[in-house]
């Protein structure tokens, strides 16, 4: 049985970033990208990073170009966007796929975790969210759709379990 603890990811600045330093605490994982309709999101991600973080809320942005090349940019390009565009300063991984036989094993173990609408291990577009709880288990799915904001009481909950509240 896996948990988040066990992953790997690279970070956007090409090294390497052991989930496990997020053992403990509530990380919700979002395939982002910087071209799409919903990148306006990116405003609401890092809202809810600055008010839950101090709590334990870590929000983990994995840029990827499956959706439409709506994330064509170097790493680089992409740190310069979500800096200047939305003043990110949650953690951002490097660009990777989350679908497809190249799926970068974390989001292979989420999606079969927590699968999709009718039991789809597919990802179907950017800004899916993933919420992981204290345990380092999916706890919940959520669409690309769904704002940031609209995930705040599943956070609250996860926030609250095991921390003594």
């Amino acid at each position: 049985m896996s948990t988040l603890s066990d992953f790997t990811v690279t970070s956007v600045l090409g090294e390497p970033m052991p989930l496990s330093s997020l053992a403990g605490g509530v990380t919700l994982v979002v395939n982002v990208a910087s071209q799409c309709g919903l990148t306006p999101q990116y405003a609401g991600l890092e809202e809810l990073y600055r008010s839950y973080h101090a709590q334990g809320l870590t929000v983990l942005g994995c840029p990827c170009n499956q959706f439409g090349g709506q994330e064509p940019g170097t790493e680089e390009t992409i740190v310069q966007f979500c800096s200047t565009h939305f003043d990110v300063t949650f953690p951002l991984t490097s660009k990777l796929d989350v679908n497809g036989d190249d799926a970068d094993a974390l989001w292979q173990w989420m999606k079969s975790e927590k699968p999709g609408l009718l039991g789809s291990t597919s990802i179907k577009w950017n800004f899916t969210k993933f919420l992981i709880g204290r345990d380092g288990r999916v706890i919940e799915r959520f669409d690309p759709t769904t704002l940031p904001s609209d995930m705040i009481p599943a956070i609250e909950r996860a926030l609250k379990q095991d921390a003594g509240a």
